[in-house]
């Protein structure tokens, strides 16, 4: 399966699933994008103390916040960004996992779903630098899709 049958495939799931299945899905995605590992490159000095702060709460609180919390914090995180140009790759991946969780809280749009899953697909490309052929060829990114899978999957 190259990447763009994946892709497609994923965002079939998430059209088909249940609201039950694609919350719980949608959890189990955003709390795995935001843990403390995908900092671990990222340098104090790419934010301001108040924005690392926020980031802190943000991950915290990504599954008890409301939209309106977890809003006021990307924005603080975002008014506090020192790097600009040369901002931490988990970084933004943390704040983008974040970003789409909270559209989605406060829209109920299904994409943020679908993004949330390509970008778990693109955490684990990152780890395990997938055939763009055979995109499922690696065992992290088989293990990945076949997480997406079943979690969608009625």
């Amino acid at each position: 399966m190259d990447y763009a049958e994946l892709a497609n495939d994923v965002l079939q799931r998430v059209i088909a699933a249940s609201e039950d299945d694609l919350l719980a899905f949608a959890k189990d995605t955003v709390t795995r994008l935001v843990r403390e590992e995908q900092l671990e490159d990222a340098d104090e000095d790419e934010l301001t103390e108040e924005a690392w702060a926020a980031l802190t709460t943000a991950r915290a609180t990504v599954l008890t916040g409301t939209a309106t919390e977890l809003r006021a914090l990307l924005t603080t995180v975002d008014e506090g960004i020192l790097a600009e140009e040369d901002l931490d790759g988990g970084v933004i991946a943390v704040l983008s996992a974040i970003e789409h969780w909270t559209t989605f809280l406060e829209e109920g749009r299904r994409g943020e779903l679908y993004e949330l899953a390509i970008r778990s697909i693109e955490d684990v490309d990152h780890q395990e630098t997938a055939d763009l052929d055979d995109f499922l060829a690696g065992p992290a990114m088989a293990a990945e899709y076949e997480r997406i899978r079943r979690a969608l999957t009625p």
